[in-house]
């Protein structure tokens, strides 16, 4: 049996769990029956049917949002549609990005096999930089490395929207191993043990689709991540809802 998820938030209608990373959302085609998925676990832990709003690629861990009923996730899914769910994560990336800045890149909907005649559609990552750091490891031609710590918050929600939004700025995730960069995934690997994408969904705010009231679901990051912060010195730039002091694990 695999092990329960963090339960973020539940009510009668709605259910937000931590995914870790490398946790699959759903079973693809060749998948190992026997391998664990986030819908299956959720459903076996709650007892209940459940409804995908969103979703998280495999290597990112944090925040994910189902529904108990057709209507819920419905309504929940309008609100993801018409941007009126904030959503932010916290990254790694490679360079030294702007304070602030908006990514405003359109996007096709498949990333991993773009289909001939696809049209891209518009896709808006904002960001901003809380934290940077120059590591004395030589990556390339450099003899020193640079990063930025980034709070990010994609107003829509295209696939691998912010890995492909950082790669289009050549400021790729660390630990991306389809959109980033080998030299500097090895450094993290080598220097600070770190075999994870460093992409994590800390917060989500939204109106409850029923209550009518604010919601506000936040996730410390898991340890891996939170490792990956202190090697870098970076503990006091994460608010302490977020610290992976609060609780949760890694898979």
């Amino acid at each position: 049996m695999p092990d329960p998820l963090t339960i973020l938030y539940q009510d009668t209608e709605i259910v937000a769990v931590h995914k870790p990373a490398g946790l699959k959302m759903h079973r693809g085609a060749g998948d190992d029956r026997h391998q664990p998925f986030l819908l299956q676990v959720v459903r076996d832990q709650t007892g209940r049917r459940i409804y995908p709003i969103h979703r998280l690629d495999q290597p990112t861990s944090g925040i994910v949002l189902l529904a108990f009923n057709t209507q819920t996730a419905h309504a929940l899914a309008e609100k993801f549609k018409q941007q009126q769910v904030t959503k932010t994560y916290l990254a790694v990336v490679r360079g030294i990005i702007d304070p602030m800045g908006s990514i405003d890149y359109p996007l096709t909907p498949n990333a991993a096999e773009p289909k001939a005649g696809q049209t891209p559609k518009p896709a808006i990552t904002d960001y901003e930089r809380l934290e940077t750091i120059e590591l004395p490891f030589a990556t390339g031609q450099h003899a020193t490395s640079r990063y930025s710590l980034a709070s990010v918050r994609p107003r829509t929600g295209r696939m691998h929207q912010i890995r492909r939004h950082f790669h289009h700025i050549s400021h790729p995730v660390i630990g991306d191993t389809i959109y980033g960069d080998g030299r500097h995934n090895r450094l993290f690997r080598q220097q600070y043990d770190c075999h994870r994408l460093l992409l994590a969904a800390v917060a989500l705010q939204l109106i409850h689709p029923w209550t009518g009231l604010p919601l506000c679901i936040e996730a410390p990051l898991e340890d891996s991540f939170w490792k990956a912060i202190c090697s870098l010195g970076w503990e006091v730039a994460i608010p302490g809802q977020w610290r992976a002091d609060q609780g949760v694990g890694s898979m």
